[in-house]
This record gives structure tokens, C-alpha cells and sequence, in this order.
């Protein structure tokens, strides 16, 4: 999970930045990095930021403000393996809630993150196949 060497897509009603509630943001910003691979960085102000795998969104996390421990307004990440990522969250510090359904047609799980907010996980079909071959291909580059 790298990200992209392009600018953001700039385009009114776009989302595009995020803050997530926390009681601890280094240890936030070390989950998100560890289990989906976002982009840390200080910004001139030292606060820490994020930047997600394709550059597309970008947050930081604050204190002082509750979790989002109920399922209310519901944040998805896009992952190609629902089952990977699950393990990815319980091996950076996060908690599965519900399970994802490998047959079903839309694949989602959700987790609590280290603050406790309950955040979703969505499989993107093809997703897996494709970040795999670009894998390879990249890595076919760097052996020549």
C-alpha cells in the first residue's frame, strides 16, 4: 500500500478531510499506518497528520472529543481483503466487531480502532488481484 504519485482530485463535494477522536495520537497514527498503511507527517504546527494510500484524504486525530463508539455516520476503508485487514487491525491494536462474510455480496467488517471509535472496513471486488499485479510489476521493474 504505497501511495500514489499524483495530486489529490480537486472537485467541489469531494470528502477529503477527516478527524478522528483519540486518547492517544501516537498510538493512533501507528495503528492506521501499521494496519492500512496511511502516510505520517508533522505538519509546521507539529501536529500529526495523516495522508491515506492514495492520497486522496488526508486528517489528523484530536483529543478531547468522544469516540465514535456507536454506529451513527459510519467511515468505510477500502481494502482488498477483508480477511487480511482484519488481521492487520487485531495485529496493530484493534478490536474486530463483526466479522466479514467472504459470501456475501458486499463485503464489510468493522473494528474498533485503539480509541475506540467503530469504523468499517469495505472489500473492494478485483481490488486484491490488482494491487497483486501491480506488486509484481514493480517488483519485475526493480530486478532489471
Amino acid at each position: 500500500m504505497t501511495a500514489a504519485a499524483h495530486s489529490p482530485t480537486m472537485r467541489s463535494g469531494k470528502i477529503c478531510y477527516i478527524e478522528i477522536p483519540a486518547t492517544d495520537i501516537r498510538r493512533s497514527a501507528e495503528f492506521y499506518q501499521r494496519a492500512f498503511g496511511w502516510q505520517i507527517r508533522q505538519r509546521g504546527d507539529g501536529s500529526t497528520a495523516f495522508d491515506d494510500t492514495v492520497n486522496e484524504v488526508s486528517g489528523t486525530w484530536v483529543l478531547g472529543r468522544p469516540p465514535a463508539s456507536e454506529a451513527g455516520l459510519m467511515l468505510y476503508i477500502m481494502v482488498g481483503s477483508a480477511a487480511a485487514a482484519a488481521e492487520a487491525v487485531m495485529s496493530a491494536g484493534g478490536e474486530i466487531v463483526d466479522q466479514s462474510d467472504p459470501g456475501a455480496r458486499e463485503v464489510v467488517a468493522t473494528f474498533r480502532d485503539p480509541a475506540g471509535n467503530l469504523i468499517g472496513m469495505y472489500q473492494q471486488p478485483g481490488l486484491a488481484e490488482k494491487e497483486a499485479h501491480e506488486s509484481s510489476v514493480a517488483n519485475a521493474g526493480q530486478k532489471i
